[in-house]
């Protein structure tokens, strides 16, 4: 959430960000669906990546935590490395998915340029 608020932060200052910025608020006013389902998507995103970072802690904590000599017997740390590519597999096809529709909605989007231009 800090890092998609750095990014707009600094993207305020260019044109390409004003023209972004008024994209949006054109968007949103055409068609407000679409600029939902665009913030909707990026909020997802970034909700993956710290899901992603949460899960790659936790992993870190474990595997520095697990004894060496028993480290293959360790059935937590084994169910974690489960769960953690389970996980990962997960977000990656959801993040393959929104990707599709992140390019749907931008061509979309893309129709209402020259008014923000």
């Amino acid at each position: 959430e800090i890092a998609a608020q750095c990014t707009i932060i600094n993207f305020i200052v260019t044109p390409i960000g004003l023209e972004e910025q008024i994209l949006a608020r054109v968007v949103n006013v055409e068609k407000p669906e679409l600029e939902q389902q665009k913030q909707d998507l990026v909020r997802k995103q970034n909700e993956y990546k710290v899901v992603l970072s949460r899960l790659e802690d936790e992993l870190l904590g474990q595997l520095s935590a697990a004894d060496p000599s028993t480290i293959l017997e360790n059935l937590p740390l084994i169910e974690g490395l489960e769960k953690t590519k389970a996980t990962s597999k997960d977000i990656t096809i959801q993040v393959a998915s929104a990707q599709a529709t992140e390019i749907d909605i931008n061509i979309s989007r893309e129709l209402y340029r020259p008014v923000a231009a």
